[in-house]
C-alpha cells in the first residue's frame, strides 16, 4: 500500500515499511490525511524520535522520550502531558508513524 504515488511503502496502519524511505514530505502527507497542522514543535520532537531510533532500532519508549525531550527542549515541554498534546493519538504511535519508524511493538 502506498501512501501517494511516488511516496513510501506502509503496513496496514500506515506505517513505512523502511524506516529510511522517510522524508518531512512523508510526515506532512500523513499529517495532512490526519488533519494536523505540523508545527516547530511537532518536528523538533519528530528528531528526537528519528535519532532514538538510529541509535537503539527500537522506538523510545514513553520515559526515554520524555527524558530526551526535557534535555533537547527544556523542563517546560518535558512531559507526557506535553508530548500528548502534540499528539493526540499517542506519542507511541501517532508520533512513530510521523517519524517514520517501525510499528511499535506493543502496536497490534
Amino acid at each position: 500500500m502506498e501512501i501517494d504515488t511516488g511516496l513510501p511503502e506502509v503496513d496496514e496502519k500506515g506505517y513505512l515499511l523502511d524506516w529510511q524511505a522517510w522524508s518531512p514530505e512523508v510526515t506532512k502527507v500523513m499529517a495532512a490525511r490526519d488533519k494536523v497542522s505540523l508545527t516547530g514543535d511537532h518536528w523538533a520532537v519528530l528528531e528526537i524520535f528519528r535519532r532514538y531510533y538510529g541509535e537503539f532500532e527500537i522506538e523510545p519508549p514513553m520515559r526515554a522520550l520524555v527524558r530526551r525531550v526535557r534535555e533537547a527542549l527544556g523542563e517546560e515541554k518535558g512531559t507526557s502531558r506535553y508530548l500528548y498534546r502534540l499528539f493526540p493519538d499517542g506519542p507511541g504511535t501517532q508520533g512513530v508513524r510521523y517519524a517514520g519508524l517501525p510499528r511499535p511493538v506493543s502496536c497490534v
